[in-house]
């Protein structure tokens, strides 16, 4: 037969599922919550993937580097002179020129008729100048013979004055012959000083006169001067000794005074234009050394010039190569150039991260004791260089750190290497 159970039994089964609910729900959230406060995994990286690098401690080398080209010391630009049209090419672009070359040859009709012009006009005033020259000698002699005249008509009658004065004191004249005699004496004195003084006079306008006509022959001579260096500047020189690198005009194209013709330089003797990233440029001055790198060797320099103004986020920099030219070395040929601002001693230095500005704070993963696990650590840098930087916080002498591009565990504390 059935035996009822006490209702007892049923209410204690009833709490003990009820506790044991409660319990499960209380573990399931305590796992939940344990669960979510897990670090994630940390990811793996193949070790030859990655670069690493040791801290040091020692001197350090600051360098900015930049590209750039070589461009000549000297470049000279040929203009036109005159109007005239293209005739002739005489050579082309690439040839080696001297000073005397003719690089091209313009013509123009209007020049040589002035060049005719002008020695006509001077031949026309040297012919005036001449025959002014002989008149004047004329008409200075008639002057010079009229005083000389004058002179010794005034000498004769002061003597017959003399004479007559002494003979009426002696009686054997009349005192009025003496008188005349005298009177004409002073008359001729007279005519004397007058005729010396309008020979002074002609003489002094004579050199005048010359002068006048000397100056118009000399200005038809340096007019006639440069109408032939017009004509002759016709055909165009280099001017300087050098490699001839752009002729911008055509045969038969019609060019004006100061048309750019051809643009010379000068390949032996070449400086670098380097482009600097303008954050690194501020600690640039002229002096300091720096060597360029042509691809087919080192050269010395020293930076010369500083641009100042910013172009598309660089500072041109101009460095005086010190050092022989490598084979090869020519105008426009790029290179990449390295400037030295200063040398810092006994400081902590590793190599440069990919990222990263100069007094600032990045993260890089330092690889732990174990050699496999790297923990990402807050870096203070100081002063940067092309290759290394300075670390101010964060490291010590001999930890290991990571410099590639890590950008894409930025979410992770750190990763592991294999």
């Amino acid at each position: 037969m059935d035996i009822q159970r006490p209702s007892s039994v049923a209410r204690n089964k009833k709490i003990r599922r009820i506790i044991i609910g409660v319990g499960a729900l209380i573990g399931i959230a305590l796992i939940t919550v344990a669960l979510s406060r897990l670090k994630p995994a940390a990811p793996t990286v193949e070790r030859g993937t990655v670069w690493l690098d040791t801290v040091k401690r020692g001197p350090m080398v600051r360098q900015v580097r930049g590209l750039g080209t070589l461009v000549p010391e000297e470049i000279r630009w040929i203009p036109a002179a005159t109007d005239g049209r293209v005739e002739r090419i005489v050579v082309y672009p690439g040839t080696p020129v001297t000073p005397d070359t003719v690089i091209l040859e313009l013509i123009n009709p209007n020049q040589s008729q002035a060049l005719l012009e002008a020695e006509q006009q001077l031949n026309g005033a040297e012919a005036q100048y001449k025959n002014l020259q002989v008149t004047v000698a004329n008409d200075l002699l008639a002057q010079e013979a009229g005083a000389n005249a004058v002179t010794a008509d005034y000498r004769q009658a002061k003597l017959q004055a003399e004479a007559d004065g002494q003979l009426a004191k002696e009686g054997l004249v009349s005192s009025l012959t003496s008188r005349l005699s005298q009177v004409r004496s002073d008359n001729l004195g007279v005519r004397d000083q007058i005729e010396q003084k309008r020979y002074t006079s002609m003489r002094d306008s004579a050199q005048s006169r010359l002068a006048v006509q000397q100056a118009e022959v000399n200005r038809l001579r340096a007019l006639l001067a440069l109408r032939r260096s017009q004509v002759s500047q016709l055909h165009v020189r280099a001017g300087i000794a050098g490699m001839l690198q752009q002729v911008p005009v055509e045969v038969g194209q019609q060019v004006g005074p100061g048309t750019n013709l051809a643009r010379v330089a000068d390949q032996h003797h070449l400086k670098a234009q380097l482009k600097i990233a303008e954050t690194q440029a501020k600690d640039i001055v002229i002096g300091q050394t720096a060597s360029v790198d042509t691809r087919n060797g080192m050269i010395p320099g020293r930076v010369s010039r500083i641009d100042p103004a910013v172009q598309n986020g660089t500072v041109t920099v101009d460095v005086a190569l010190e050092g022989e030219l490598p084979k090869g070395a020519r105008p426009d040929l790029s290179v990449d150039g390295t400037i030295e601002l200063e040398r810092l001693d006994d400081i902590l230095y590793v190599g440069r991260p990919t990222s990263g500005q100069e007094q600032s704070v990045i993260s890089l993963f330092k690889l732990d004791e174990d050699g496999v696990t790297c923990t990402s650590t807050k870096v203070s840098i100081g002063k940067t260089s092309v290759n290394t930087v300075e670390v101010k916080a964060g490291l010590k002498q001999g930890d290991q750190v990571i410099l590639s591009d890590m950008s894409q565990y930025d979410a992770f504390d750190r990763i592991r290497l294999k």
